[in-house]
This record gives structure tokens, sequence and C-alpha cells, in this order.
């Protein structure tokens, strides 16, 4: 089944966003031929900036795919935004409500009806002080084994010198020119957990391979060797330190 259609919400998303994007940036895409051409699919992204979705939307938005992003019920309360929002039809997600769960299924919903699904597996801003991707949340892995639907990797890096993630003092930082660099991989296999119990060591388990396969990524794009451990939030331990409780990582 092929994917959502390019509506009158997302097309005037792009005629407000575009523009900008192209006059401000330069851009460098690559893994463009990794998007599927039909089908239901996820994509997994890291994220540094409060620019970068704007950023990776523009590129998958010129693939024909349009995705449909996980974002905070709040976003949705009325005004511009949250009109845009319900329009292009993204997935509001209730964290620590009894409607937790919802944004799962509606992900699930969307991917067996053909469509995309970004997640940010880290489920917020990377805390890592080089800005590596930090340990993952098991959301993108829960609805990737459900599915089965390929989960190809995004690796973004240009958009948080523009834009940089928890700055002290709220500066947009467009001159000299900033380059937006998103690259696409092959999909993450998962083939080895299919069939599996989706127990908390499994979904860990496909999480870090995810996780693993856009930091290679990333390494590639900034040209340089990614650290050992993982940051891993609250105690910016590594991957081998104490892990994070298991309702937390109900949350994408």
């Amino acid at each position: 089944m092929s994917g959502r259609r390019i509506g009158f919400w997302y097309r005037m998303a792009a005629v407000l966003c575009k523009p900008p994007l192209v006059v401000l940036f330069k851009r460098d895409w690559h893994g463009m031929e990794h998007i599927p051409a039909d089908g239901g699919f996820i994509t997994a992204i890291n994220h540094n900036s409060y620019l970068d979705p704007l950023s990776y939307a523009h590129f998958q938005y010129n693939t024909g795919r349009v995705p449909r992003f996980l974002a905070k019920a709040a976003l949705f309360r009325g005004g511009f935004v949250g009109t845009m929002l319900r329009g292009t039809g993204q997935i509001p997600v209730y964290r620590e409500s009894a409607d937790a769960a919802n944004a799962f299924r509606s992900a699930v919903d969307a991917i067996n009806k053909g469509e995309c699904v970004a997640f940010y597996p880290e489920g917020t801003l990377t805390r890592d002080p080089e800005m590596w991707p930090m340990r993952g949340k098991t959301g993108a892995a829960r609805v990737a084994l459900l599915t089965k639907a390929p989960v190809i990797p995004v690796a973004q890096w240009g958009a948080n010198e523009a834009v940089p993630p928890y700055a002290k003092e709220r500066r947009v930082r467009l001159f000299p020119r900033k380059t937006l660099k998103v690259h696409a991989g092959p999909p993450v296999d998962l083939s080895e957990f299919y069939g599996q119990e989706p127990t908390a060591e499994v979904l860990r388990a496909a999480t870090d391979t995810i996780m693993d396969a856009i930091t290679e990524l990333l390494s590639e794009v900034r040209g340089e060797p990614a650290p050992v451990q993982r940051y891993d939030r609250p105690t910016g331990a590594g991957t081998d330190g104490p892990p994070l409780p298991l309702a937390d990582e109900e949350s994408t």
C-alpha cells in the first residue's frame, strides 16, 4: 500500500518552510534511495537542534514520502502550530497518562496503512556534551518488532550550528551560511529479534542496534569516530551504566 498523499496542509507547510530553508542554508543530502517508494516504514533520527525536524522534513518531503512525527500533545492544543500538526497528521504523545500507549497504537496503524512514522529515539535533544546520540528509548524498536517494517536510520548535522541546543543565549547563528546535512542509511537488520518475546532485554538490544546504525552514520557525516560509550540520561553514564526504569522506556 502506498503512503499518505501530500495533502493541502503538508503542501502549505512546504510553501511556508522550504523557501527560507533554501535561501538561508546549504544542503548536503545523501541516501534518498534508502527511503522506500511504497509501504509503511520507520525512520529513526538523531536530535541535536530545535531546527532539525524542519531540516529532516524538508529532506523527506523531497522524496515524495511525507513523515508523521510523534510530538508532545501540548503542541496540538489550538493555535497555528496545533492546526498544522493536526492537518498534517502528526501523532500526539501523552506522556505519563493513561493515553500514553495511544501514540504507539497510532504509529502501528499508520505503518500498517503504508505510511512513514519518524521517531527521535532519544526522546529529546541530546545531552551528550559532544552532541553524539544518547541512549535511545525503546518506542521505535517496539513498533518495529510489532510491524516488522523497515527501519531507516538517519543522521543529521549542521542545524545545531545554526540553532545550538540548550544554549545559554537563545541566538540563531545564520551567517556564514550553515550546511544542513541529512544522510539516510540502509534499513537496520532487526531480523534476529523477530518472533522473540518483547522483553526489556530484547527491546533494549533492538534499540541499541538502531542507535548504533544512527551513530555510525553520524560518524561518517562528522568525519570523526564516535565515543565508545553512549551517553545515558540522567546519570551521564554510558550504556554499561545503570539502566533507566522500564516505565521511562515507554516514551518515545
